[in-house]
């Protein structure tokens, strides 16, 4: 197994200075609880400073450590690197790892999406090539530079998650990815608190586009009210996607969904496809098509990435449906929607449309009558207006078919006043008082979807 990063090699790309023996690292970590041996252990400050936990990633294992001084308790002959800022030394070590490969390089923004997108394009590039993504959402000021630092020099194709929290985020991590294709799944109101307006989101994701390589290829949601901003900053090569427009160059006119997946039918370039997807959902209807026509920019083969995509399945928290057992006997369960991951009002909506396409199952447990039950976590960063975006979550039409909702926190709370009283559960401040009732809130024979923003822990309702 050829090294990651010799010593040699970190230093000219870091600027560090090096002490210790010589060593070859396989991996980068900033996480001494899934460092593996012979990784380079990262010490940024976060939560906590990384620096205190030096000794026990050089004791588990670590070829080394990326430092900005001899952390206590260390030895003087350690392996170290020693830089002026980790940060700043993690940014040049990424911007190095990209420097030094051929691969194509494909970024993802997006207000929802983006994960799954990022993980639908792994899948379809995964056999035709040496692909390289990040396991988790590392998508921000240190996610990105750690998903470059990564990266095999032997890479063929590299997918780069990109997110923010605040404006003049995406542009310098874009710049520093340097992708050949640059996607903006969609624009909604996400991290609104940060911005004055939606207008001012699409600008900000509209950004990505400023990293792209010469003659790059911008790919953006074409059926939004805001992509007339996406279109304007894409530059000379982009194409917008979606429902049926003269303008998409990629673009669907049939959607036919089942509880086990979807089917498109559409058109790229003029010409017919017909695509499959291991899961149901408008929304990630629309991210294979831009998954489809950024492997294709990419070199991909369009008939092997098609057959790859319908073994696609979403990832944990972000709509993975699970069997859960309840009886194995008499065979009852519950369709849980684990969609606990993040949310806002386009994913919100996004995810009822898949909830309500799956059928209960009467006849069995103590009510005997399937119902559809819903426990919602508070959608974060919103902005001022987060209260009536939350109550607006009654006047979803898929709320039809909802039997009860049970909301979790603060900001939930307006929805739960907003519900009419036969759909009204229980309101709980924290994911915390829930989870503690929630054996008794579901059935078998009930379908359950639990979706939230991450902040909201919503999840310990699924774990429980």
């Amino acid at each position: 197994m050829s090294a990651l990063w010799s010593r040699d090699d970190a230093v000219r790309a870091t600027g560090a200075r090096a002490q210790g023996p010589d060593w070859r690292a396989h991996g980068v970590s900033i996480d001494t609880r899934t460092l593996e041996a012979g990784d380079l252990f990262v010490a940024l400050k976060d939560v906590r400073d990384g620096h205190e936990f030096v000794g026990a990633a050089l004791e588990k294992g670590a070829a080394a450590a990326l430092v900005s001084h001899v952390p206590e308790g260390v030895s003087a002959d350690a392996p170290l690197l020693i830089v002026d800022d980790v940060l700043a030394a993690l940014e040049r070590l990424g911007a190095a790892a990209r420097a030094r490969t051929d691969a194509k390089v494909i970024a993802i923004t997006g207000s929802a999406g983006k994960t799954s997108t990022k993980d639908m394009l792994r899948q379809v590039l995964g056999s035709q090539g040496r692909t390289h993504a990040a396991e988790a959402s590392y998508n921000n000021h240190w996610g990105v530079p750690l998903t470059l630092a990564r990266m095999p020099a032997e890479t063929e194709f590299a997918v780069i998650e990109i997110g923010m929290n605040h404006p003049g985020e995406i542009a310098p991590l874009s710049k520093l990815a340097r992708p050949h294709v640059a996607i903006v799944t969609t624009v909604a109101a996400a991290h609104l608190e940060a911005f004055e307006n939606i207008e001012g989101i699409a600008r900000e994701k509209a950004s990505i586009f400023e990293g792209l390589e010469p003659g790059g290829t911008a790919i953006y949601n074409g059926d939004l009210p805001t992509s007339g901003i996406l279109e304007a900053a894409a530059g000379a090569q982009h194409f917008g996607f979606g429902e049926t427009k003269p303008t998409h160059l990629i673009s669907f006119s049939e959607l036919h969904q089942n509880e086990h997946g979807s089917v498109i039918k559409g058109q790229f370039h003029g010409e017919p496809f017909l695509l499959k997807i291991g899961a149901p959902g408008r929304h990630f209807a629309m991210n294979a098509l831009a998954v489809m026509a950024a492997a294709r920019v990419a070199g991909a083969d369009w008939d092997i990435a098609a057959c790859d995509l319908a073994t696609w399945r979403p990832p944990a928290g972000r709509g993975t449906r699970e069997t859960v057992v309840l009886d194995e006997v008499d065979g009852m369960t519950i369709e849980l929607i684990d969609d606990a991951f993040n949310a806002n009002p386009a994913s919100m909506a996004a995810s009822f449309e898949v909830f309500v396409t799956i059928p209960v199952t009467d006849g069995v447990g103590r009510i005997a009558q399937g119902r559809r039950i819903a426990i919602l976590g508070d959608m974060l960063e919103l902005g001022p207006e987060e209260m009536r975006l939350h109550a607006e979550i009654a006047d979803l039409g898929a709320m039809a078919e909802v039997t009860r909702v049970h909301c979790v926190g603060p900001r939930m709370r307006a929805l739960y006043e907003a519900l009419p009283e036969e759909k009204r559960g229980r309101w709980s401040a924290t994911a915390e008082d829930l989870a503690g009732e929630v054996h008794h809130l579901v059935d078998a024979g009930d379908v359950v979807l639990v979706k939230g923003s991450k902040g909201s822990k919503v999840s310990l309702v699924v774990d429980v």
